[in-house]
């Protein structure tokens, strides 16, 4: 099964020692089967970097469900099961895993099903009302890998174009960088927000093909640097 993971870096080796607590399904390496969803994960990283949002492909070998010398927990929907899990992980304190599931698979808490999973913690709603509030919710998708041991089971699509856009992008900021005088975030809100970017973007017209430099020259031209 393809699976995605969106963020402002291209994925070339996952290191669990950066993943942070306090997530769903506690410290672990996130990815879903729904690509959109990955999209729009990375354009919310990047309003903060203000730097490309990547998608990152994996193939996830589904025998992990199978495996024996892996200990695997799936949700099938938002339940009353999900919600102590998530509870349990988002209050854990410390850099220390709550549960000793290799992978965990489920739906997503989502910045508004996050604001009701806190609301339910503070005691504000009832489980039965969070849950029903969860019933007609759009479908999301996650999985987390959370030891060493379980990233057996991805195995990265290496997708050139992604490292080639990636590698030009880097190059070009640099440039403006040493060469305009204007600050990094504006250097970065100026490339991202481009015509310039969109046309790399653009596998279709090829631009990820040429070297960076050429690239840069065309983003000068546009925004008169």
């Amino acid at each position: 099964m393809k699976v995605y993971h969106g963020s402002d870096t291209y994925i070339h080796k996952i290191d669990l020692q950066k993943s942070k607590p306090g997530k769903d399904f506690g410290r672990g390496f996130y990815v879903t089967n729904i690509r959109s969803q990955a999209e729009d994960m990375a354009k919310r990283v990047t309003q903060w970097s203000k730097k490309q949002a990547i998608v990152t492909e994996f193939e996830f070998d589904e025998y992990a469900w199978e495996d024996e010398e892996l200990n695997t927990l799936r949700f099938d929907k938002y339940d009353d099961k999900w919600l102590d899990f998530i509870v349990m992980n988002r209050l854990k304190k410390g850099m220390e895993q709550a549960h000793d599931y290799d992978i965990v698979e489920g739906p997503i808490a989502d910045d508004k099903v996050a604001r009701r999973v806190t609301r339910y913690i503070k005691g504000y709603i009832s489980k039965a009302d969070f849950l029903e509030d969860l019933t007609h919710s759009v479908p999301t998708h996650q999985i987390c890998f959370c030891t060493v041991k379980s990233l057996q089971m991805l195995e990265l699509i290496n997708n050139a174009a992604n490292i080639e856009i990636e590698d030009i992008s880097e190059a070009v900021i640099k440039a403006i960088l040493a060469n305009e005088k204007i600050e990094a975030n504006e250097a970065y809100d100026k490339y991202y927000n481009s015509v310039t970017y969109k046309n790399l973007e653009n596998l279709d017209l090829g631009l990820h093909l040429k070297p960076w430099q050429e690239i840069y020259e065309m983003l000068k031209a546009e925004l008169k640097l």
